[in-house]
């Protein structure tokens, strides 16, 4: 069970499922209709047009499922631990998100399957950054586990076992961050196209520097060792 969550967990939960409903939105309204910060439905279709011996399709939803890893590939390179911690280089992480994210605006304002590519590597990143806290799985590009807990703590209420609140709570928060970002990535995407995503892009940033500031922050509040008492 979760003994304690620090605010800035559930702040940065929240921000960073409310970006990817944004992103993802957007790639569903987008010129492909794909999503993007969730792998389920592209291997689905990634097996069709391996069936259908499809070459394009198949070079396509490969690269796009290869390019997600490729961001959690280099999440693993820069944090080395799936273990939420304070600390830990989350902020340059966050900066290559809103990186990507810049870069793939022209990219799809031209209709080019590249941008699709560099927003969901900039998703695989943002999804791995947090692996786990506490014993529970954060997850804030999808939702389906999300969903899949809620259900297992209403079997539990029913059998009247022990429900851990917190972790209730961290899978509402991730769930309505992620629902709120797809209706405002809606509405940006209706009124602004693809430049909808440069939102998501310095929302990203703008998180990235305020972990830095706090992170500063408590370095120079800890007390150094030799200090009088």
């Amino acid at each position: 069970m979760i003994s304690k969550l620090p605010r800035w967990v559930w702040t940065g939960a929240w921000m960073l499922a409310f970006i990817a409903g944004i992103v993802n939105v957007v790639g569903l309204l987008g010129f492909q209709h794909q999503a993007i910060t969730h792998l389920t439905g592209n291997t689905s279709l990634l097996a069709e047009a391996l069936a259908e011996r499809d070459l394009a399709a198949t070079l396509h939803f490969a690269a796009l499922i290869g390019a997600f890893v490729a961001g959690a590939t280099i999440s693993g390179f820069l944090i080395q631990d799936s273990a939420l911690q304070l600390g830990r280089r989350y902020g340059v992480a966050l900066l290559l998100v809103s990186l990507l994210l810049f870069a793939s605006v022209p990219l799809l304002q031209h209709q080019s399957a590249y941008g699709m590519y560099a927003a969901a590597c900039a998703c695989g990143l943002q999804n791995a950054m947090v692996s786990t806290y506490s014993g529970a799985v954060v997850r804030t590009t999808h939702v389906s586990g999300m969903f899949t807990d809620l259900g297992i703590f209403l079997g539990h209420a029913l059998r009247r076992l022990p429900v851990d609140s917190r972790r209730l709570k961290l899978c509402f928060l991730v769930i309505s961050g992620f629902l709120c970002g797809g209706i405002a990535g809606t509405f940006a995407f209706n009124t602004f196209g693809y430049s909808a995503l440069l939102f998501p892009a310095s929302l990203t940033a703008a998180v990235s520097i305020a972990y830095g500031l706090f992170r500063l922050r408590r370095v120079r509040a800890k007390p150094v060792h030799g200090d009088a008492a």
